[in-house]
């Protein structure tokens, strides 16, 4: 898709042109922040039944897949994990529209009175949490959608919050809050940037 590639390309550029800050988590505490974040899904939920999970591509996917194994192995029990990629916008890393654009979704259950729980990395303006959300609507009505991010980075333009969140790190607008995950990035944890052309995002 055109818009992938464009995307992608602004993505390396805006990368090159930030610069190390800090380490905000490791991969300890990257586990022990999902495993949190699945208990606390599980309380909210009385359970596992009726939950459904829709991870916001790229990081949110594997995020979800992650919970979803961490409630098998808990309440021994598959819960279904769905996708949605929103390409033409990153609230994390550059803006390339004033609304997201849900390009494409995977969501291969019905999501008609269910509980559903969107799952991304970082949470920012709200804007991409909205696109989600509206995208869920067009499946169904589920009785229920819920926010799980790994990290809330604040500067919300939209009235949105979180329902369960990693670590909250308050962070300027120049910042960026890059998140990696083992199995698209090699290594799991987040880091703080410092990006050298001021805002980040809407």
């Amino acid at each position: 898709m055109p818009g992938q590639g464009f995307f992608c390309a602004l993505t390396e550029k805006m990368l090159v042109e930030t610069k190390f800050k800090a380490r905000i988590m490791d991969a300890d505490a990257f586990r022990r922040a999902l495993m949190r974040i699945t208990h606390e899904i599980l309380e909210k939920n009385n359970g596992s039944e009726k939950l459904c999970l829709v991870g916001i591509r790229t990081r949110g996917v594997p995020l979800a897949a992650r919970i979803a194994e961490n409630i098998r192995r808990i309440e021994g029990r598959e819960v279904p994990v769905g996708s949605l990629d929103i390409t033409l916008y990153r609230d994390d890393l550059t803006a390339l529209s004033d609304m997201p654009v849900v390009s494409g979704s995977d969501i291969p259950f019905p999501v008609t009175g269910q509980h559903i729980v969107l799952v991304d990395d970082v949470l920012y303006t709200g804007r991409t949490a909205r696109a989600a959300i509206e995208a869920v609507f067009g499946f169904g009505r589920p009785d229920a959608i819920r926010l799980a991010v790994l990290v809330d980075r604040g500067h919300r333009e939209l009235p949105i919050r979180a329902d369960h969140v990693g670590k909250n790190v308050p962070t300027s607008l120049s910042e960026v809050i890059s998140v990696k995950v083992l199995e698209t990035d090699g290594e799991d944890g987040a880091d703080l940037l410092e990006h050298d052309g001021g805002r980040t995002g809407k």
